[in-house]
């Protein structure tokens, strides 16, 4: 994998929406942190202040907004504003010869999934983290700094978190993947689908039902994409809905556990990212060694 060049103050990054819009004055802390904090020179994607139904503007402009960013060799690094829905319909048709020339830094998370993909396809490293709409404020101010750490090369040697009780103990290496769980299922059979064979995947997601969290699990299992894991991180599962009518009778947690079930590998449960404050920068396509005890867990960089 390629790593692109960690940032120094003074560089240049691109801040764009490739999926859903929002206000632009909701930017205003992320801009003012990237400028004045991180000392970065900041440009602006036209999609900041587009708008074209739920969209950051128009399939096209989006599009074209993040291949200019790409194939600028001035740009160190592109952060995703927010998430949303939208990256999964301007995934295709990208020409990503200047992102092999010049490898950059990729930012983002949720519906950013897809272009996390299409960067690890590439073989060039992103990060899965908080993205310029949430920047500020004391409840994800370390995240922020693990964000900021990973863009400026200040690598830290692990992540620890406390023992779940799901969790499988065990040891494992391999390249870290993954990100939302909907959108790696989306990309199935698609150019930004991914080889899980030997990898350790992360996964998390927000606001769906436990019967669709099952159908996912099962279908990656019934693919075989489960089988042939180095070892499994489970993020957080965030406002998962419960159909009352017809109770699931299983968490999230332990529809992910049953899943994984038949397979020797160890896995992490509750690790800290997903759609919550406390969401750790994840380097995705950077080989890690996961170590799952039984006190913690640890995600280990070095």
């Amino acid at each position: 994998m390629q790593i692109p060049s960690f940032l120094r103050p003074g560089d240049t990054v691109a801040v764009m929406s490739p999926a859903s819009w929002f206000p632009y004055e909701e930017l205003a802390e992320g801009l003012r942190i990237l400028h004045d904090d991180w000392q970065l020179n900041v440009i602006e994607g036209e999609s900041l202040r587009a708008v074209d139904g739920p969209f950051a503007g128009s399939d096209a402009l989006r599009r074209a907004d993040l291949q200019r960013f790409l194939d600028d060799p001035t740009i160190r690094a592109v952060f995703a504003a927010r998430g949303g829905y939208g990256c999964y319909r301007i995934a295709d048709g990208l020409d990503l010869s200047g992102l092999q020339q010049h490898p950059k830094w990729l930012i983002g998370f949720s519906d950013v999934t897809v272009l996390l993909s299409l960067f690890y396809n590439q073989g060039v490293q992103s990060l899965h983290g908080l993205m310029p709409r949430q920047f500020g404020g004391i409840e994800r101010a370390e995240s922020l700094e693990s964000l900021r750490q990973w863009l400026f090369g200040e690598i830290r040697d692990q992540y620890a978190v406390l023992a779940h009780p799901l969790n499988r103990l065990g040891q494992a290496t391999g390249p870290l993947v993954g990100g939302n769980l909907t959108l790696l299922i989306n990309s199935l059979g698609t150019p930004t689908d991914l080889n899980f064979a030997g990898t350790i995947l992360f996964i998390e997601d927000i606001d769906e039902t436990l019967f669709s969290l099952d159908r996912m699990m099962t279908q990656l299992r019934r693919s075989g994409r489960l089988a042939g894991l180095a070892g499994l991180v489970v993020g957080q599962f965030t406002d998962m809905r419960v159909n009352l009518s017809l109770p699931f009778g299983k968490d999230a947690f332990e529809i992910i556990a049953e899943a994984v079930s038949d397979y020797k590998y160890p896995v992490l449960f509750n690790f800290p990212a997903g759609h919550v404050d406390y969401n750790l920068a994840l380097p995705i396509g950077r080989t890690i060694s996961l170590s799952v005890g039984k006190e913690e867990g640890k995600l280990v960089f070095g």
